[in-house]
Formats: C-alpha cells, sequence, structure tokens
C-alpha cells in the first residue's frame, strides 16, 4: 500500500500530464508495480522531456506500450511473485480490511448523527454486536491474508474461527438485556474509526507480512516435502490454480527432481518457491481463473445483500434509505455477477505452459494439464 509522499512534477504540457498519467495508471493496475517506481520512471521522463523540448509521446511512445517495456525491464519477478491479483501482499490484504471497515464504520456513524441526532445510544447490544463484528473482520482479513500467503489449512482453522465468532456473538447478542448504558456523541465515534484506519495504514505491512508468511525451507536440510506444499498452497491460494491442476505441476516437479543426477534439493532445482509457482501461474488461464474466485467471492456478498433485502422489507416500518440503497446494492452485484460468469467461462487457448521443470525453464515439453473444477 502506497504509504509515501510522491514527488510532484510539473509538466509544461497538457499532453504530457495526460501521458505520464496513464503511464502511472497502466504500471498500478496491468503491472502491479511496485512502491516509487512509477515516479522514479515519471521523474527521469519529465527530466528528459525538459532536456529535449518535445512531446513526451514522440520521445518515448505510447503510453501503454511504455508502461509495459518498464515493466519488463524494472518490475524484478521476485516482486510480483509476492503478491497477489490485486497487487497486495498479505499484510496489505489485513490493512485493506480494517481501513474498509473503518471507513463503513464512520459513513455509518455519520448517518446516525444526521438521522438521530448528536448523541447516539449505547446498550448491550450494540456493544456485543460491534464486538462480534471487529472479531469477525480482523479473523475474515486473517483469514484471506494466509490464503493468499498459500497456508491453506491455517486459512481453513481461520475461516472456522470467523463462524464460529460470528455464531456465537450473534448467540450472545440475542440474550443480553435491552436498555441504553450510557451515550456518546457521534463525533467521537467518528474520530474512533478514523483511528482505525489510522492505525491500519501506519502499521508496517512487512511486519503482517513476515506473520503470515512461513520461513524459507533450509535447503540443507532434506525436506523436500516441505516445499512442495508451500508450492501447492501458493498455486492454489495466491494463483487461485485448481486442486487438479496444481497437484499436475507438482506430479510433473517431483518426476523432474527424482531424475535429476545427484543429492539436490528442490529449492536447488526449482529455484526460490514463490517465483516458481508465479512461472507456472502465467498464462491465457491466469485472466479466467482469479475470475472464478472473483465470482465465487461476489455469489457470497450478493447472498448478503439479499439477506439483508429481505430483513428490510420485513419490518413493518422500514426505512426508504436503507430500502432504497439495499435495493440499488443488490441490483449492482447481480450485474457484476454476469459479467464476472462471463469473464470466468470465456474460453481462451490453451496454456502453453510446460512441465515443471528447473526454475526458468517452465515453457518447455509436454503441455500442462487445462483447467479443472477444483
Amino acid at each position: 500500500m502506497a504509504k509515501d509522499r510522491k514527488p510532484t512534477l510539473t509538466w509544461e504540457r497538457e499532453a504530457d500530464k495526460d501521458w505520464a498519467a496513464s503511464v502511472e495508471i497502466r504500471l498500478a493496475l496491468d503491472h502491479d508495480a511496485p512502491l516509487g517506481l512509477a515516479d522514479e520512471v515519471l521523474t527521469e521522463a519529465h527530466e528528459l522531456v525538459h532536456e529535449e523540448g518535445r512531446p513526451a509521446r514522440d520521445l518515448l511512445g505510447d503510453p501503454h506500450t511504455y508502461a509495459q517495456l518498464v515493466a519488463d525491464e524494472r518490475i524484478p519477478e521476485e516482486h510480483r511473485a509476492r503478491i497477489d491479483s490485486h497487487g497486495l501482499t498479505p499484510g496489505e490484504r489485513l490493512t485493506a480490511s480494517f481501513v474498509s471497515v473503518g471507513i463503513s464504520a464512520a459513513l455509518y456513524c455519520a448517518f446516525e448523527w444526521l438521522t438521530d441526532g448528536l448523541w447516539i445510544g449505547i446498550g448491550w447490544p450494540s456493544v456485543t454486536l460491534t464486538a462480534t463484528v471487529a472479531l469477525g473482520v480482523a479473523l475474515t482479513g486473517a483469514t484471506i491474508a494466509t490464503w493468499t500467503a498459500g497456508r491453506l489449512p491455517g486459512a481453513r482453522w481461520f475461516a472456522a474461527a470467523t463462524i464460529g465468532a460470528v455464531l456465537a456473538g450473534v448467540g450472545v447478542t440475542s440474550l443480553v438485556p435491552d436498555g441504553q448504558l450510557f451515550t456518546v456523541p457521534a463525533p467521537v465515534l467518528i474520530l474512533t474509526c478514523l483511528a482505525v484506519v489510522v492505525g491500519a495504514v501506519k502499521f508496517p505491512d512487512t511486519t503482517l507480512d513476515r506473520w503470515f508468511t512461513p520461513a524459507p525451507v533450509d535447503s540443507d536440510d532434506s525436506n523436500d516435502d516441505a516445499w512442495f506444499t508451500r508450492l501447492d498452497g501458493l498455486l492454489r491460494g495466491r494463483h487461485a490454480m485448481p486442486s487438479a491442476q496444481a497437484h499436475g505441476h507438482i506430479r510433473e516437479a517431483r518426476h523432474h527432481l527424482a531424475s535429476t543426477p545427484g543429492d539436490e534439493r528442490a529449492s536447488d532445482v526449482f529455484g526460490d518457491v514463490e517465483v516458481y509457482a508465479l512461472r507456472l501461474s502465467e498464462g491465457p488461464t491466469r485472466t479466467r481463473r482469479f475470475a472464478r474466485r472473483q465470482f465465487y467471492g461476489s455469489c457470497a456478498l450478493t447472498l448478503f445483500l439479499t439477506v439483508m433485502l429481505i430483513d428490510n422489507l420485513s419490518d413493518p416500518d422500514p426505512s426508504p434509505f436503507w430500502l432504497a440503497a439495499n435495493t440499488c446494492s443488490l441490483a449492482a452485484m447481480l450485474w457484476i455477477l454476469v459479467n464476472e460468469w462471463r469473464e470466468s467461462t470465456t474460453r481462451t487457448t490453451s496454456d502453453p505452459a510446460g512441465p515443471a521443470g528447473p526454475a526458468g525453464s517452465a515453457g518447455s515439453g509436454t503441455p500442462t494439464s487445462p483447467d479443472s473444477p477444483s
């Protein structure tokens, strides 16, 4: 996540300013450029344009093509191997969860301020429900971060803990006595929510990444099984590869390792496990795999919005605002579902990636197994 202030460049021509904006957007959206790379590249381009006195497009070409050139030459494979389809590391995923819920809670408190006045009543039901939401968000963020890190068993445990915490919280909320305990000014609650956002943004993502990323497998130990287990988790978790295809890659890698002369370890033959997983995951089916995963998440959100809409409709005195908001949100999600389904089922040419050879030779040999349901 970008947490540093970027330099300000003044472009003499409006066309050059638009060109620079296009390059920056393409590097961020299409290539998940590391922090600071776009600023560095644009600073160099700005100096060149100023020295030559010619438009940026004439000197450096189309912004899309230039962004692709920069990505090919200056984004290291190690960086791309450690981020997910959204360009986030596991730690940044967790940070994004807290930022999202903090902003949403602040907006909700602001809406309550506008509708019910300055003072907001707090009772046992609101206390237990708030605690449930906070714990549920933390566990859900940990689930996503752990899954993105390729630690699938840990992600399943976090998911089970999330379900248990939510069910327990709902049960306790229904049992606690009603009534108001005290009142709090709405601005205090808003500032508390914003403090959560600031705290999440300021907390170092590298520290969070260390919490979720396992230590590298020691190449001096005969622990190739741990290396292959890590590869399986990365392929299925970070790169959204179906189980059958991931297991096929691992079988081929094990066969290649067994046929390698000498007593070399998997890390010696294939290199860094995260980089190797990235190489195996690239190909024409990559976009479809991530679209399929996005579709599953959208299905869950659509179900939640449907339940919320049913609850609003069953209310004897429904709020027109929330009824309209839920209706529009559900309609938008249904539209998104249709588009994601089309993208996830659009067939492209078969993945040309070859069997699991040594690092840097993943594109040779027999074609790998096609995508299949996990």
